[in-house]
């Protein structure tokens, strides 16, 4: 039960820890993003149009300055944007080191390897696919993005272990109706921003998830926790009789004896 505790609010505080370094990111433009394209792939024109995406994930729409908020694909390829060109990776990394652009290192791709750099708060990846070459700019973490979230983890962490600790000391079924509560409550959240982990890693925000689920688990944490109510005043009210007439029979039993 502690471990089901630190894990429920450690990926509550690993989102609201992500959320939290991943503001005041650099917001990105179209206008900005064909100006890197055009920097790092000079002479390499896109196949079809290029278009700014706005993040919107889990019913949530987020602000300019979040991490993850927006991102901007250039398509390249033979002029149908069916086969990869794989010189561009070369022209990609040349470009770079001569502009100054930093965390260079390479991805793996098929049928050949692209890179990735960093520079002016974007990120800049080339990726290369039999279908196409993509090149995709998008604001870059904040320095303290990885501190925050592994904080907010840590914390998270500790408060459930904690929180299932004190409630494990008290009597049946306060500690049962608690972790009900909090399973409810946390679980599916803590299902969906791991789902998300593995699949994206932190490529996408992880904190929507909770947002969206909020209005549907608070009326039903409400109502799991009037019926816990419910449940332990019924149980209270008999233990209340049954000590209230073992008092007065063993109140009645001495002067009894005593009259005999």
């Amino acid at each position: 039960m502690l471990l089901l505790g630190a894990v429920l609010l450690g990926t509550a505080g690993l989102s609201i820890g992500s959320w939290y370094g991943g503001r005041g990111t650099v917001p990105l433009s179209s206008d900005r993003a064909q100006e890197v394209a055009a920097e790092l792939l000079p002479g390499a024109e896109p196949t079809g149009s290029t278009m700014l995406h706005r993040a919107f994930r889990y019913g949530v729409f987020l602000a300019t300055d979040d991490f993850g908020s927006a991102h901007a694909n250039f398509h390249y390829g033979d002029g149908y944007g069916v086969r990869a060109d794989c010189a561009l990776s070369d022209q990609l990394r040349r470009n770079a080191e001569s502009r100054g652009w930093q965390d260079l290192h390479r991805v793996p791709g098929d049928p050949c390897d692209g890179w990735r750099a960093e520079a002016d708060g974007l990120m800049v990846t080339l990726t290369h696919r039999a279908t196409g070459s993509t090149l995709n700019v998008m604001p870059a973490a904040p320095d303290r993005f990885l501190t925050s979230t592994l904080t907010g983890t840590l914390l998270g962490a500790a408060a459930g272990t904690a929180l299932f600790w004190l409630v494990a000391r008290r009597r049946p079924p306060v500690p049962r109706l608690v972790r009900t509560l909090v399973t409810v409550a946390l679980l599916p959240g803590a299902a969906l921003t791991w789902a998300d982990l593995f699949t994206y890693r932190f490529a996408e925000p992880v904190w929507p998830i909770w947002r969206s689920l909020g209005p549907l688990l608070v009326p039903l944490w409400l109502v799991l926790l009037l019926a816990g109510l419910i449940v332990l005043a019924r149980r209270q009210k008999p233990n209340g009789l049954a000590t209230e007439t073992t008092a007065a029979v063993n109140g009645t039993s001495p002067s009894g004896s005593r009259g005999t």
